[in-house]
């Protein structure tokens, strides 16, 4: 298949939903689990309670926020959601459709229709996981399936409540992160596009995920590319379809902090993390001499391969290495220029200046 033609968006809608699913699942993004506590604390406790099981399921409606209208900031999602009746609302957001021939939309429309969780679906739907994703997969999705599947019969209360539990997180903290986040989101989109002439769209994801090669682009026809702040350095995928995949890349600075009024950058903080632990120095040292599978490191380790997993995924998000997606699974192997970085960023956090660094070290 030919590479697909490259288009361009933008919208701190998409932040909206992010940063709600980061500050529910800090630990995947390398973020400070109890300023996320903190920022979830401020919601009413009911709206606390229902997006804690919310964010369970829904992640980050790609395709909904790219349907909205310029500028796709929150005054659209409120707008779109508004006109919405509040069965309909979970449904758009997540993709499902009436007349999807896909068999786990069918059963969610099912128990939309029914307004129960029959043990007999609930036994489909974990079938039907279990072929796509494997038994492995089954045990980390479980939770969230199966809250799923209870909303799934509660629509038009899901509708009424997921609302009103957005605006009070808007009105609480994303109103002001907000305007702090965009001009971020400007700059990291005119870099991308510059990048973009010069690069092909393979190369240009790695550039832009900070660690991620694809050996081949996206299989579909128009790939949309997109700047997430709250997202770095991760890349966030939409659903893959023929026409057309969303893609958002991480678009906050290096020297900037998730955190707002933090002078300490996300990326040094995570970088000094990662390098803190003795194993994970190990795993850098081996994917600094060649590229290594999880499994390949385990031996070398004596570790268990989640374990490893785990590590890698920490120097992962501290940008520190890189991930190539292989026929045979993940190959792993170190960012030099990122361990360079981190040593440059800690000289300019604490006043280090080129002429002084021979003297002191």
């Amino acid at each position: 298949m030919t590479s697909p033609r490259l288009s361009w968006d933008i919208g701190t809608a998409y932040d909206l939903f992010v940063s709600l699913h980061t500050l529910h699942h800090p630990g995947d993004f390398g973020l400070r689990g109890s300023w996320a506590v903190g920022v979830r604390s401020r919601l009413p406790q009911e709206s606390r309670e229902f997006l804690q099981e919310a964010m369970e399921f829904v992640a980050w409606p790609l395709d909904w926020v790219y349907s909205l209208p310029a500028p796709k900031s929150s005054r659209e999602v409120f707008a779109a959601l508004s006109v919405l009746r509040p069965e309909e609302r979970l449904p758009q957001l997540s993709g499902v459709k009436r007349d999807s021939e896909d068999p786990l939309n069918q059963m969610l429309w099912r128990v939309a229709d029914t307004g129960r969780v029959t043990a007999d679906i609930e036994a489909e739907v974990f079938d039907v996981i279990r072929q796509r994703y494997g038994d492995k997969k089954i045990k980390s999705m479980k939770k969230g399936v199966k809250l799923s599947l209870q909303w799934w019969a509660q629509l038009e209360r899901f509708g009424d409540q997921f609302l009103t539990a957005l605006e009070a997180y808007y009105d609480s903290f994303f109103q002001e992160d907000e305007r702090r986040i965009r001009p971020a989101m400007e700059d990291a989109l005119e870099r991308a596009q510059h990048l973009a002439e010069n690069l092909s769209i393979a190369d240009l994801l790695q550039e832009l995920s900070q660690g991620v090669q694809f050996n081949e682009p996206p299989q579909t026809k128009e790939l949309v590319l997109a700047p997430t702040f709250w997202g770095s350095p991760l890349l966030l995928l939409g659903p893959t379809c023929e026409d057309r995949q969303i893609i958002l890349f991480g678009g906050r600075p290096a020297d900037a902090s998730i955190v707002p009024g933090d002078p300490v950058p996300d990326t040094l903080y995570q970088s000094l993390k990662a390098l803190a632990d003795p194993t994970r120095l190990k795993i850098l040292k081996y994917l600094m001499e060649e590229p290594l599978t999880p499994s390949e490191l385990a031996t070398r380790l004596r570790l268990r391969p989640p374990t490893v997993v785990h590590h890698l995924q920490t120097l992962r998000l501290a940008r520190l290495v890189m991930v190539t997606y292989e026929d045979e699974g993940k190959r792993y192997r170190a960012r030099h220029a990122a361990v360079r970085e981190t040593a440059r960023l800690l000289d300019k956090f604490l006043g280090v200046k080129e002429r002084e660094v021979a003297t002191i070290f």
